[in-house]
């Protein structure tokens, strides 16, 4: 399997691209191909991001989320990238 993982991973970028502007099936998708715990993992993240970027100190983050600072800071370490994915979305999403 590890032979072909990347390839794997761009497949999967590729169908979520092409179903991406039907929400339904987008969602249905999503819910199938993840279990409730990484959908839940994921959403969970993405909320981090968020507060991050909104300024909230990540001690605040973790304590309201019920979560270690480690897992915040990683989340911290990636938006400090300028061109990384989260700060990407991020425009995208609030434009």
């Amino acid at each position: 399997m590890k032979n072909n993982s990347e390839q794997y991973k761009k497949e999967v970028i590729d169908v979520i691209y092409k179903i991406a502007k039907d929400k339904s099936l987008l969602a249905d998708f999503v819910r199938d191909i993840l279990t409730p715990r990484e959908f839940e993992n994921i959403s969970v993240r993405w909320q981090i991001v968020k507060r991050l970027a909104g300024g909230e100190y990540q001690q605040a983050i973790a304590d309201d989320l019920h979560l270690g600072v480690a897992t915040i800071t990683r989340g911290s370490r990636e938006m400090r990238k300028k061109e990384g994915g989260f700060r990407r979305a991020l425009k995208v999403v609030h434009r």
